[in-house]
């Protein structure tokens, strides 16, 4: 029998299912328990693979290392230690409790369901951290949990010597070699338990050692003594623009005339590099964190507060040390010259977003205030716009889309409310994406090397797909090879015609690349630019700081240091990827938690998904989808009638992808990420 069915496999690069084995091998009813008996050996031994319902042969045995860098709901991927290689899914049931950052080993197949290879992870080989998340269970007597750290949610026995050290149903920290509990965090509903759950699943740092804190205060302290050379600038006309909530200040902006229609565009930059020192304990730390994560009560900040906040916030009306790029730039926008800096400067105001819109629209606001800005930000708003528009038609992609805001009161979640950004961050969006490519620019030509910011085009397949959804709502592409960023740009502007507008424009997100940090340049693809950096937010990126560094030995004429660049940019990408995620996960089971009060309420949805249970919708304007089951959708049976769409044999009803759908909730469950909804029309509901 084995032999039957590794050439049956072989036959099959596309897999085949249990049933279809079966009919291949001609098995009785009967001899199927062996076949599966069989099958399960194969895997064990490597031969074969199964992802979801279907079996692949592996010809060889495909064993790798690799670590998890992404841990989904129901999948995590693999890294493979050959950077060239792809990443390898695996599906929760072969995830063997492995969590973030873990060195394993798998079997692969190269051919998955997936798009690329899929995998079984066959052992862990180095864990990346000791413990663990998850909720504390005792039946029977016999204690376990259930980590919320991998997707496999597979029980771990506890070693409990003493009496029980938590209730059922608290979120505990488990010892991952002993299986010990380690501390008790409460109940998920307990305030603040759910971000210590992300905080521990994504090995989040979170407090500062008492060296690192020691350190900070003493360079918060002395760093003002010695500033060296610098521009003075503490006489511009200097503002911030942030978020009415933004504690630290890392960017101000200014403008000045120069000649008729010419104008010094200023953008200032706090000098963290003068406080934080190569080699120090502080950068050392910098570089362990990457990034600064953002919950929405909680900052867990690159640097200690008395430098975040402190010393190198430019706070109104304090003198700071910044780093000035100064644009000489005319009326349509474009760049004569570019000086860049060591400066003093003075912030004059500290702005926010909210009324510097409210400027732009003529609303409210002191009319002093309002007086004494006018000349500045007229000036400052004319000049992004400008810009804006030369970035869109040189090739840049120009669209931004909704993102959940949520809404508390007394600390308690009352409501979702989408966000979109509004012209006041455009403005100093434009800005800063104009100092970041005047400083790839800059060392560029100095021929120095620094990180770069690429981002990738597009896969070719991905492209091919998007290309063959967007037909049939009438919206062209080029072929896949010869796709530009501007033309996504011209499909999303046709997009927002139609009444799927928000669904395609999220299909052509979806088919972007994540951008990162990178050694050696390859372009920005939706940006359309050739060169670029991140320089503008050193308090909370590394790699800004690093570039900082740079810059300044360049301006000083002194030797560049010998950074491993390849290794930095790999792990300040990884590092910002795992913030990004765990602030999404955190955000996304808050909504599923808040919609648990609202079972029975009706929705306005869209069909974003057609799937073998039924059709996945997402609610409008709360960014979290859930399932319809066909079985739902009434006494008729829909069958595919294009790509996008099913049509009902009995009754003709269509369903389209991006098709807008009014639903009822009808069961959720919050820690799986799972919805049931019905149509709340009632001609899809069958008749008894």
């Amino acid at each position: 029998m084995v032999h039957k069915i590794l050439q049956l496999l072989k036959d099959h690069d596309g897999g085949l299912s249990f049933q279809s084995l079966a009919r291949g091998l001609r098995i009785l009813q009967r001899e199927k328990p062996l076949l599966k008996k069989r099958l399960m050996e194969l895997e064990d031994r490597g031969l074969l693979l199964r992802v979801k319902r279907l079996y692949f042969l592996l010809p060889q045995t495909r064993v790798i290392r690799g670590r998890v860098i992404h841990v989904g709901r129901a999948f995590l991927f693999v890294q493979p230690e050959k950077n060239s290689s792809p990443d390898v899914y695996v599906p929760a049931r072969h995830a063997a409790g492995a969590v973030m950052g873990d060195t394993v080993e798998l079997v692969h197949s190269e051919a998955g369901p997936a798009k690329g290879p899929a995998g079984k992870i066959l052992r862990i080989l180095e864990r990346s951290k000791n413990s663990v998340v998850g909720i504390y269970r005792a039946d029977w007597g016999r204690p376990y949990v259930v980590p919320y750290d991998s997707p496999s949610r597979e029980e771990i026995p506890l070693t409990v010597p003493g009496p029980a050290p938590a209730e059922d149903g608290e979120v505990v920290e488990v010892d991952r070699a002993t299986g010990r509990v380690v501390q008790v965090l409460g109940f998920l509903e307990d305030p603040g338990v759910d971000l210590d759950i992300m905080v521990r699943k994504y090995d989040l740092p979170e407090e500062f050692s008492a060296e690192i804190l020691a350190e900070a205060e003493a360079v918060a302290r002395s760093g003002f003594d010695d500033p060296g050379e610098r521009d003075d600038l503490r006489d511009w006309d200097v503002v911030t623009i942030d978020g009415a909530d933004a504690r630290d200040f890392d960017d101000a902006v200014s403008i000045r005339e120069e000649g008729p229609d010419r104008f010094l565009l200023g953008i200032h930059i706090a000098d963290v590099s003068h406080f934080v020192r190569t080699g120090s304990a502080l950068d050392r730390e910098a570089y362990r964190r990457g990034t600064s994560v953002y919950f929405p009560e909680k900052a867990l900040p690159m640097l200690p507060e008395v430098l975040s906040n402190g010393a190198c916030s430019l706070k109104p009306g304090e003198d700071r040390l910044a780093v000035s790029v100064l644009l000489d730039v005319d009326l349509k926008g474009e760049v004569h010259a570019v000086r860049i800096r060591p400066s003093w400067i003075r912030s004059a105001a500290r702005l926010t977003y909210e009324e510097v819109e409210k400027f732009f629209t003529g609303e409210g606001g002191d009319p002093g205030r309002r007086a004494a800005l006018s000349h500045g930000l007229s000036r400052m708003r004319a000049l992004a716009e400008q810009m804006r528009r030369n970035r869109v038609e040189s090739g840049s992609l120009d669209f931004s889309h909704p993102e959940p805001r949520l809404r508390y009161r007394e600390g308690i979640l009352v409501g979702v409310e989408p966000f979109l950004p509004q012209e006041a961050h455009g403005l100093i969006e434009e800005f800063m994406l104009g100092a970041n490519q005047a400083v790839a620019t800059f060392l560029k030509d100095r021929e120095v090397a620094f990180p770069y910011r690429v981002h990738p085009p597009p896969a070719l397949a991905d492209l091919a797909s998007l290309r063959s959804q967007l037909a049939h709502f009438g919206i062209s592409l080029p072929p896949p090879e010869k796709v530009a960023a501007c033309h996504l740009q011209a499909a999303q502007e046709q997009a927002q015609l139609r009444p799927e507008g928000k669904y395609l424009s999220v299909q052509i997100l979806k088919s972007l690349r994540l951008a990162s940090y990178a050694s050696r340049n390859a372009g920005h693809f939706g940006l359309g630019m050739s060169l670029y950096t991140h320089f503008t937010s050193p308090i909370r990126r590394y790699p800004d700081l690093l570039t900082h560094r740079i810059i300044k030995h360049v301006l000083a004429g002194e030797a560049q240091e010998d950074i491993p660049l390849s290794t930095v940019a790999r792990v300040c990408s990884e590092r910002e990827r795992r913030a990004e995620e765990a602030e999404r996960e955190l955000l996304e089971w808050r909504i599923y938690r808040f919609l648990r009060s609202r079972l029975g309420d009706e929705f306005q949805g869209f069909v974003v998904d057609i799937r073998r249970a039924g059709l996945v919708v997402e609610l409008e304007d709360l960014f979290v989808t859930g399932l319809v089951r066909f079985q739902d959708l009434g006494d008729d049976y829909f069958e595919r009638d294009s790509e996008i769409s099913l049509k009902g044999r009995r009754t003709g009803k269509t369903l389209a992808l991006g098709e807008r759908l009014d639903v009822i909730l009808a069961s959720i469950e919050p820690d799986e990420r799972r919805m049931l909804l019905v149509p709340a029309d009632r001609s899809f509901v069958s008749h008894v």
